[in-house]
């Protein structure tokens, strides 16, 4: 159900009752909650949003307090029954190698489950006090093609959002129908903030509300590009998922039961492109940045710091490294990853101002080895089929434009092909989260044939794209993914180009 926020727990929990009662280690908000109004809809009640976005804003609260958040789970209710029964209050667990520190958020100020909310969900995108709706639903929540950026109009959700579009199911049927409510009741602009790891995650988001809207009702769709807003952004933090021990740490810093708890490095960057449809969080106040154009911060983002990451989780798990600050402590893997950055993705990359790309990659080692954060190389594995394209493909298509070489992205990719296969080195199945996992369980019979299989893979169009027919590209990863089914990840990296 709905909830707003009135602090009537008992004190083991945390609570607005408890709040002051926190020992005095704990940072605790500097506003106080019960004044603040939702301004905010946020789709995806995830521990990123609430270790990033919701933290920025906890810090506008401060200031102004119009700028609550309104949290919306599409999935489960889970986030927002824990929320609701702690009054909206979360701690966030700062986890750096010298010392932990424990936070209160307070600016998750109501929670929506649109499972069984949606009607009321929809309507609430019309309140004029609503002037920006976020989004974190992970890069298959919006139902589109990874290769092409472009909206599936034959996925299930979308089909069931165009067959019956006041109760959808999908995050762009959601924001369509929530823009249909704002029109109706003759509200504003809005401005509508992706931040997933898109690429030009706004622009891609503007094209599929677009095509839906356009495929629902034309009218509607021109009132859309009228009055909505759509700004890229690039966001950074490591969120691993939060574990039975950070919740026993959080019970052991703030003396309060928190269930709702995520752990999260201290480092954060959120950079957003100056395009808004009214008002919006001063968020470049308090440590968020503004710019005309956040391409430059995606890609750098996008290719050295999810790329890498991605190549320290598949070979990371292949070589049987549970999380990714033993695999970045590998000195044989660490090495590759670092060449394949220096040497394969950097070339593609343009630095944004100021930044150095040499430092940026030392700089994104030491924060994967962080001991404190053991984030599971199988989370970061996940959905490899929408998060793959951005993270590596693009950087080969620069390298194949340019003539260059790129064997490092070839082994990275057959120990995706490895890891979907669904096998492990040692006979052991690895349970493969992901859209196309149907697919891959057919694919994977030719398990026998590495080559054969590589080719099945190659020929996911809705993956590779164009890359699908490239009889060299073929090559090379047909060629990587039959060297680590012979040899095994560990070999093969050993016989890498120093």
């Amino acid at each position: 159900m709905t909830a707003a926020f009135i602090g009537v727990l008992p004190i083991s929990s945390l609570s607005l009752a408890t709040l002051a009662g926190l020992p005095p280690g704990v940072l605790r908000p500097g506003y106080d909650p019960a004044q603040v109004r939702a301004g905010i809809i946020h789709l995806g009640l995830g521990a990123f949003h609430r270790a990033h976005q919701a933290v920025y804003t906890n810090a506008v609260l401060a200031r102004d307090p119009r700028w609550g958040i309104c949290g919306v789970s599409l999935k489960t209710p889970r986030a927002t029954s824990e929320l609701a029964h702690q009054d909206g209050l979360y701690t966030v667990l700062w986890k750096s190698p010298e010392a932990t520190r424990a936070e209160v958020i307070a600016s998750v100020r109501e929670t929506l489950f649109a499972g069984d909310e949606r009607a009321r969900l929809v309507q609430r995108f019309a309140d004029p006090r609503i002037a920006v709706v976020s989004s974190t639903v992970t890069e298959k929540g919006y139902c589109h093609d990874p290769a092409t950026g472009t909206l599936n109009f034959a996925h299930p959700d979308i089909v069931h959002d165009l067959a019956t579009p006041d109760m959808p199911v999908s995050a762009v049927g959601l924001l369509v129908a929530g823009l249909a409510a704002r029109r109706a009741a003759g509200g504003g602009g809005l401005t509508i903030i992706c931040c997933d790891n898109l690429p030009r995650n706004g622009r891609t988001l503007q094209g599929l509300v677009a095509a839906f809207a356009e495929a629902r009702d034309p009218h509607l769709a021109r009132w859309i590009a009228e009055h909505a807003a759509f700004p890229d952004t690039m966001v950074d933090r490591i969120v691993p998922a939060a574990t039975d021990d950070d919740r026993a740490l959080a019970r052991t810093l703030t003396g309060v039961d928190d269930p709702a708890v995520v752990a999260a490095e201290p480092f954060g960057q959120w950079v957003i492109e100056r395009r808004f449809a009214g008002a919006h969080p001063a968020w470049d106040e308090v440590g968020a940045q503004y710019a005309t154009d956040v391409g430059v911060y995606e890609t750098m983002k996008l290719r050295l710091l999810n790329g890498s990451h991605s190549a320290f989780a598949y070979l990371g798990f292949l070589m049987g490294y549970a999380t990714v600050w033993q695999a970045s402590g590998d000195p044989l893997l660490a090495g590759f990853v670092e060449r394949m950055m220096g040497d394969e993705i950097a070339p593609t990359v343009a630095p944004p101002p100021g930044i150095d790309l040499a430092d940026y990659r030392r700089s994104l080692l030491a924060r994967y080895r962080n001991p404190a954060l053991p984030h599971r190389t199988q989370q970061i594995a996940m959905d490899g089929s929408q998060k793959i394209p951005q993270r590596w493909l693009n950087t080969i298509r620069d390298r194949i434009a340019a003539r260059a070489p790129w064997p490092r992205l070839a082994v990275a990719l057959g120990a995706w092909i490895r890891y979907a296969s669904g096998v492990d080195e040692h006979g052991a199945l690895i349970d493969v989260v992901d859209p196309l996992a149907a697919t891959f369980r057919t694919l994977a019979t030719r398990r026998d044939d590495p080559a054969a299989l590589a080719d099945g893979f190659l020929d996911l169009a809705a993956v590779f794209g164009d890359l699908s027919s490239n009889a060299a590209f073929r090559a090379d990863v047909r060629n990587a993914t039959v060297a680590i089914f012979r040899d095994g990840a560990k070999a093969t990296l050993a016989t890498q180009p120093a």
